[in-house]
């Protein structure tokens, strides 16, 4: 059968890494993606997950809402969340990000299923293998989704997912959408990675190893079956190397069906005009940072040698790297400085900030030694890294000829000290060494070649056995040394041996080696290589094509249309609303009625009483109501009403009296968080006790002209009302408040436009609008979600105080925690005591440790006393059944991304809460 009759209409491209930037396999899709739409234009189609929750807008991804826009509508109709629009790299393909956190709660009715059909063992597997399984299984199911409506029988398509974590996306397709040819490539096996990673020899014992009895070794069954499974159930399986292959064979029980080499496009390299004045601009700011680092001017003519990618102390090889730096400094002959670099992102604390003083102005009278990190680390004392440094005596000395130092923080322009992003980073190197042990392809060393850097890597590298077959390395500066389970040794004097003679090499012969460099990474590029992956897909077809009495008789989704209605002559009505005018000299009563000074006033309250007793009463004592309901009759009885002038300007004397004091307040400012106030029976945003004393602090705060600032929620039916039925059941009944009849005022910038924040929820933004209450002299602000930004579900947030299930609780409480804490920054508020009113708005810490950590760069520990010392929590009830909590499933719905920005283990933010660590605030009853 011809290949071009098997050429695929529709491809769809599942990783973890679409879109998410975390190692390698982003790099493979990512540059291939150019190629991909090339060859394949907008049928060409990458999932990943919808992982960026917190405010910060993902900049991979341009979101496009009239893409598939009619088939969009109807899946999220059917319950699923994702999102369409472009991925922002070279090529722009169509990207949809899922959202596979509805799946929380039927994880156990979907590995069950994949139990029932395929025998996977999910049954041991913690997070780490639910999240990415359910990306795979929700990935799948907006594949068929889109199967469903937009395609024929005569379709043929590839669904293609990358690692074992996406492998369940396989499974469900082969099951329920088998016209899909389903392709599985697995970068690294699980089982590989874990002996090579626990330092047990992996390539002399292979055939050894038991994989059964491996994987309970180390606790990764789920994980090992669902790779396993995925293997011998797809219709085409890949890998990018033969190392790799063999270790399938032993551990999945599989030969893969093709090898697929990892490419690259060459765009993110400069161009030959700019491509000098980027690396001498690179390299400059590289000395002068690290000369600053160690108060030692380093020589601008120093060899720069580079070691990055993840931090896996032996299977990158940063061992035996670090061995042979220290070699090197030993060598006398050695006539060349070098600057050693490692950039592997690590547990660090922040950035070292009395560096960061001196960068500018170094004192290199005083010079400093044993220094190597541009950030803190976390218990650096256990830290690998710097232990080696320490074995090896690498002490930065001024006669060292090697200066190494440790980078723990991702090169992506917000480091705090380059602020570059990698490949900025990389271009200034002259050289650069991945002496691993345990990598599958390795493209590290494939960009410094890309890049003109001369590159040292091993035969269990993928990338250096692919380059050590296809190219001859004539002693040059590139090297692919043999590497097997016993011989560092012998892998740390070649590495010496290659560095000490590059060193030796004029400026011709430096030249010749960087042109060689980049003419060895041009038969790397996707052009070269993609055909590997076309008849990859070229099988899955034909596979799919067996099993066409499955599908053949497969009908297009009927997509109706509404009929056109005749146009019918019919008023068009709108809302208006009107804004009464009064006379000028009544206009004191409106002042009064929009601050709710007036309710804990006296004569203020008796005023209104005196323009119309029975209104007032039948108005429940809405003085803005009440004005609104006076006729212009009655407003000119009242201006003839002497006694009642008198009482009005007296009334406003007070009031402006009052006011004018605000300007007194001190400097330092309260925030006090709350869900309910209660301030008025008119504003119904309370339900007991604990809004009234809310109310009464702001009220008392008001008189004694304390700098406090109210935060709370607007809620369109408040506390519900409680009527008894005929058979003696309670019925509550929820009546919607009229905005226009309270004080309330729109919070608006300088150009007019209503103030919002939003924050991320699961597959969503919510968004807010801010209103203001003035409360005698303390404003109260307050979150209303109820706007067309949200989603029903969403603009009901604050419909109900204290309503809805626990899931609508738990997003209330983020809006007030999280929300409140954006608000103000919204506003350009910095209060210096943050009050939290019970449990409610407890999420305040988080939000504002991150943005320390973040943002200033504090350490985790550091956050936590800043927000310690300035964070007051006061508790009602304090007894377990009096707080609110919210299960761990939640947590991984709502704030997956919180202890990645805190810079912390999933289960230590988990033990935040557990254990009340997370508030440790001052306490009054």
């Amino acid at each position: 059968m011809s290949q071009n009759i098997l050429n695929p209409d529709y491809i769809f491209e599942t990783s973890w890494e679409v879109c998410n930037k975390v190692g390698g396999i982003y790099t493979v899709i990512s540059t291939k993606a150019k190629t991909m739409v090339n060859e394949y234009k907008d049928n060409y189609i990458a999932i990943g997950p919808d992982v960026w929750k917190d405010n910060i807008v993902n900049p991979e991804f341009i979101e496009d809402k009239y893409l598939y826009k009619t088939w969009r509508e109807e899946a999220e109709a059917n319950g699923l969340r994702f999102r369409i629009g472009r991925w922002n790299i070279n090529g722009n393909p169509i990207v949809i990000l899922v959202d596979f956190t509805p799946y929380f709660a039927e994880k156990d009715k979907v590995f069950a299923s994949m139990w029932e059909y395929y025998k996977l063992d999910s049954l041991s597997g913690q997070w780490d293998y639910i999240e990415p399984a359910l990306f795979g299984y929700a990935a799948a199911k907006v594949i068929e989704s889109f199967y469903d409506y937009n395609l024929t029988a005569f379709d043929k398509i590839i669904a293609h997912f990358h690692e074992w974590m996406t492998g369940t996306g396989v499974l469900y397709l082969k099951k329920f959408v088998p016209q899909i040819g389903t392709v599985f490539t697995t970068h690294a096996t699980v089982l590989g990675r874990c002996i090579a990673g626990n330092g047990l020899p992996l390539y002399n014992n292979l055939n050894a190893y038991n994989s059964d009895i491996i994987s309970k070794e180390f606790g990764v069954v789920a994980k090992h079956s669902l790779e396993k499974t995925t293997a011998n159930e797809v219709d085409a399986f890949t890998t990018v190397s033969e190392i790799t292959n063999k270790e399938c064979k032993q551990f999945l029980g599989k030969n893969v069906d093709f090898i697929t080499p990892n490419g690259f496009e060459d765009s993110f390299v400069p161009s030959k005009e700019n491509f000098e004045n980027k690396r001498l601009a690179s390299r400059k700011k590289i000395i002068k940072i690290l000369s600053s680092l160690v108060n030692q001017k380093l020589s601008e003519d120093s060899m720069l040698i580079i070691n990055s990618g993840r931090y896996e102390f032996k299977n990158k090889g940063i061992d035996l790297f670090i061995d042979a730096m220290g070699e090197l400094n030993k060598n006398k002959n050695l006539n060349k400085e070098i600057i050693a670099i490692i950039a592997v992102p690590g547990h660090q604390a922040g950035l070292n900030q009395e560096f960061i003083n001196r960068i500018e102005n170094p004192d290199f009278n005083n010079p400093l030694t044993n220094e190597y990190l541009t950030h803190y680390l976390y218990e650096p004392e256990r830290d690998p890294i710097l232990n080696h440094f320490n074995k090896n005596n690498l002490n930065n000395l001024p006669e060292d000829k090697v200066k190494i130092f440790f980078i723990p923080a991702y090169l992506n322009g917000n480091d705090g000290v380059f602020n570059m992003d990698y490949y900025d980073f990389l271009i200034g190197f002259d050289g650069s060494i991945f002496p691993s042990y345990y990598e599958p392809w390795g493209y590290t060393p494939m960009e410094s070649l890309a890049f003109h850097i001369p590159t040292i890597t091993t035969t269990l590298a993928g990338f250096g056995l692919w380059i050590k077959t296809d190219h001859q390395i004539n002693g040059s500066c590139i090297n692919v040394i043999e590497r097997n389970d016993n011989n560092d040794n012998e892998v740390v004097n070649q590495i010496t041996e290659t560095i000490f003679n590059c060193t030796l090499k004029d400026e011709k012969g430096i030249k010749d080696i960087r042109k060689q460099s980049f003419d060895i990474s041009r038969s790397a590029l996707w052009n070269n290589l993609i055909e590997n992956y076309q008849n990859t897909y070229y099988s899955a077809i034909n596979k799919s094509l067996q099993r066409s009495d499955l599908y053949i008789n497969k009908q297009q989704k009927e997509i109706t249309h509404k009929l056109q209605k005749i146009k019918e002559s019919r008023p068009d009505w709108k809302k208006i609303l009107i804004n009464p005018s009064i006379p000028q000299s009544l206009e004191g009563l409106q002042k009064l009625a929009k601050n709710l000074w007036w309710s804990w006033n006296y004569e203020a309250s008796e005023l209104f009483e005196m323009v119309n007793t029975e209104l007032w009463s039948k108005l429940k004592f809405n003085p803005i109501a009440l004005i609104e309901a006076l006729s212009m009759d009655q407003l000119r009885s009242l201006e003839k009403n002497e006694k009642f002038i008198a009482k009005l300007k007296k009334v406003c004397s007070q009031f402006d009296s009052y006011m004018a004091n605000a300007s007194e307040k001190s400097k330092q400012q309260i925030a006090y968080f709350s869900m309910e106030f209660g301030l008025h029976d008119t504003l119904k945003i309370f339900s007991g006790g604990l809004g009234m004393l809310a109310g009464d602090y702001l009220k008392e705060a008001s008189d004694c002209n304390s700098n406090m600032i109210g935060i709370g929620l607007l809620y369109r039916y408040g506390y519900f009302q409680q009527n008894i039925a005929i058979s003696g059941d309670q019925v509550a009944n929820y009546t919607p408040q009229k905005f226009t009849q309270l004080p309330l005022i729109p919070v608006r910038d300088s150009n007019g436009e209503w103030i919002k924040i939003s924050f991320g929820l699961p597959g969503r933004r919510l968004f807010a609008k801010i209103w203001r209450v003035d409360v005698g002299r303390v404003p109260l602000y307050l979150l209303d979600t109820d706007i067309e930004e949200n989603s029903d579900a969403d603009r009901s947030v604050t419909h109900r105080l204290y309503g809805g299930d626990w899931e609508n609780r738990l997003k209330q409480e983020l809006l007030l925690g999280i929300g409140g804490i954006k608000m103000l920054d919204a506003l350009n508020l910095n209060p210096d005591i943050y009050h939290c009113n019970e449990g409610h708005a407890a999420f305040i810490t988080l939000e504002r440790m991150v943005k320390y950590i973040q943002n200033e760069k504090l350490s985790f520990d550091e956050a936590t006393e800043v927000v310690r010392a300035s964070t007051l929590f006061t508790t009602h009830t304090p007894v377990p059944a009096g707080h609110d909590t919210f299960s761990e499933d939640f947590m991984r719905i709502y704030l997956p991304h919180f202890a990645e920005q805190m810079s912390i283990s999933w289960d230590q933010f988990m033990n935040l809460g557990n254990s009340l660590k997370m508030i440790q605030m001052k306490n009054s009853q």
